[in-house]
């Protein structure tokens, strides 16, 4: 998969409520009020990780997960990566 040039990873972000860039990924903050939220979100989200084969980094701290998306063997950001943000939207 191709990786993506600045303007496509802008463009894709605005239609991602809360992502941002950092770097060579994007993230985003996930507020699931207690641990046993969190650890359920994260529960929630694996099934479609899985399916795509591409797997975010996560955070989780006590009401929070922080979800990092990258395409490592890329270097970078591709469209999967923003498949995948959708999808995590979707089951958040």
């Amino acid at each position: 998969m191709a990786r993506l040039n600045d303007a496509e990873i802008d463009e894709r972000l605005t239609g991602l409520d809360g992502w941002e860039r950092s770097g060579d990924a994007i993230v985003k903050e996930f507020d699931n009020g207690d641990f046993k939220g969190s650890v359920d979100f994260v529960n929630r989200l694996t099934p479609e990780a899985e399916e795509m084969g591409h797997h975010p980094d996560l955070a989780i701290s006590w009401n929070e997960v922080t979800v990092t998306i990258s395409t490592h063997s890329e270097g970078g950001l591709t469209a999967n990566d923003f498949d995948l943000a959708r999808r995590i939207e979707q089951v958040a």
